[in-house]
């Protein structure tokens, strides 16, 4: 998330320095965004699995099925500038938690994102990430980027980087659109000029 925030910020200070309008926030047109919280849902839902057999197996499955409606929502919105970007980066993402069942975690990176000597991350209570180890698929797609900044820190991906980036260009993009001074659907009475004269 801190990643993300970052590049958020930055796309929205890009956007005002560019003549862009905060007003066209409550304008953003996202074809079906409702999917986007589903799947934030899904993924916050895996911390409420009891600890059970199988609740590893379904954690995984809530994850992806996650990933899975991200793309929907990426497909929807594919006209979109950016889209194609964050596409990209969820894309990555899945292939790689679909391989490792979970998101390999570069104990490295953890250890530089935490600021603090650790012998390997914990990943407890994560259905998500896993331990990063020299058996794991495509690698150069895990968790393996540390990045800290005013005390916070976390690992990220190449598909994290992908889909932040694609995210702050559609911001940026939808930001800089013109203003819309009458929102879609809004009737207004025809004016003087539309009337016929008066007999």
């Amino acid at each position: 998330m801190l990643w993300l925030a970052i590049v958020l910020f930055f796309a929205l200070a890009i956007s005002m320095l560019r003549g862009g309008h905060l007003v066209n926030l409550g304008d953003i047109e996202l074809k079906a965004w409702w999917l986007l919280f589903l799947a934030f849902g899904l993924q916050a839902g895996t911390r409420l699995l009891p600890a059970e057999p199988w609740s590893e197996t379904a954690g995984l499955v809530m994850i992806l099925g996650s990933f899975v409606l991200l793309m929907a929502l990426v497909i929807l919105n594919r006209s979109s500038p950016g889209m194609w970007l964050a596409g990209l980066g969820v894309l990555m993402n899945f292939t790689v938690i679909a391989l490792n069942g979970g998101m390999p975690v570069l104990a490295g990176a953890a250890e530089v994102a935490s600021g603090f000597t650790v012998a390997e991350p914990d990943l407890s209570g994560t259905y998500k990430h896993v331990l990063l180890e020299e058996g794991s698929s495509l690698t150069f797609l895990a968790d393996v980027v540390p990045l800290r900044l005013v005390g916070i820190g976390e690992v990220i991906s190449l598909g994290d980087i992908f889909l932040a980036l694609g995210l702050g260009v559609f911001l940026e993009h939808e930001l800089r659109r013109p203003r819309r001074w009458f929102r879609r659907g809004a009737s207004a009475q025809a004016g003087s000029a539309t009337r016929p004269p008066s007999e």
